[in-house]
């Protein structure tokens, strides 16, 4: 009954999210578009096609994508408050693109699009985020508590940010402006080219998370546990770093550092359903991140704002106080 329910609001933010926006569009005209007519203006069709559509899609993706990572890395180092930005992935995507905005500033080429442009943001972003979690691999070799990898992941994020400080420090007016919006995160920036690449990359990396719904549930019985039925704590831990780092790289690439999703979701999805078995916690968790990022992006694109709000704007607003209680509760 509750998946049920939340397939339901899932569609009807989906719904809302292309029939609300900063300009106003005629509902018949909508529905006239959707169905493969033609609206009465031009401009009608490429708004609800070219911009709201693909928002919506993004925006569910991306909520689905990190709420997964929140989930699996909190199982797998069976902490409550481990997160994609915990472990210094966000902040190695943001400093991709620190250098790539900040160092360069436009005047490096890559494959004929300047350093300025969406490609050289994109391949920034997933080059960070891909180099620090080849790096907490390489930790894991070496480092086998849980806890100390967690405090190696901190680390490097905070390295990863005095790098950002420092590129901040020295960039140009202009080059700090833009770099400071894209740090406030959307669901907008992803041009139409790039959409089937994204689309396909998250997709296939929630299904390889589902595959691992067996080895979660065996994490959270304890190691010891775990290890005594046969499962390779070591390799798993592993595998899940990389699934997460590259959920982490391609949303934030495409999306900006998104903040609170990764974590909050998990829990209210515990909340939700009352379950610690993942067959039903993980794909839950998807639906509702899926739910949180659409809810927020709708939120952003009310038309009493007159312009798209950042999305790191709206989701604070739900994920601290999601952080706290989970604080408090487990004192």
């Amino acid at each position: 009954m509750k998946y049920l329910l939340l397939t339901c609001l899932l569609l009807l933010f989906f719904v809302l999210s292309l029939f609300i926006g900063s300009i106003y569009i005629p509902p018949l005209e909508i529905l006239s578009v959707l169905t493969g007519g033609e609206a009465s203006r031009g401009v009608y069709s490429f708004i609800i096609l070219s911009t709201r559509l693909p928002q919506a899609l993004t925006a569910i993706l991306c909520g689905a994508a990190l709420s997964t990572s929140g989930l699996l890395l909190q199982t797998a180092f069976r902490n409550p408050l481990a997160g994609p930005g915990v472990f210094g992935v966000s902040s190695g995507a943001s400093m991709g693109v620190a250098f790539v905005m900040l160092a360069f500033g436009g005047t490096m080429s890559l494959t004929g699009v300047g350093a300025s442009g969406m490609l050289a943001v994109l391949l920034g972003a997933f080059l960070g985020a891909i180099a620090v979690t080849i790096l907490l691999l390489v930790f894991s070799a070496f480092v086998r508590g849980t806890t100390m990898l967690l405090i190696v992941g901190i680390m490097t994020g905070y390295l990863a940010s005095s790098v950002v400080a420092l590129l901040n420090f020295w960039a140009s007016a202009e080059g700090l402006r833009t770099y400071v919006l894209w740090g406030m995160g959307s669901f907008s920036a992803i041009p139409a080219r790039f959409m089937p690449f994204y689309i396909y990359m998250v997709i296939a990396c929630l299904l390889l998370s589902l595959l691992l719904i067996k080895p979660l549930n065996l994490l959270q019985l304890g190691e010891r546990y775990a290890k005594s039925l046969g499962l390779h704590v070591e390799n798993v831990r592993r595998l899940l770093l990389l699934l997460t780092g590259m959920l982490t790289a391609i949303t934030t690439a495409f999306c900006g550092p998104v903040s609170f999703i990764g974590l909050a979701v998990p829990h209210l999805a515990r909340l939700v359903f009352r379950t610690a078995d993942h067959r039903q916690l993980l794909p839950n968790t998807m639906l509702i991140g899926a739910i949180v990022a659409l809810g927020c992006q709708l939120i952003c694109q009310l038309p009493v704002w007159s312009t798209l709000l950042p999305i790191n704007v709206v989701t604070p607003l739900l994920g601290a106080p999601t952080v706290l209680y989970v604080i408090l509760k487990k004192k």
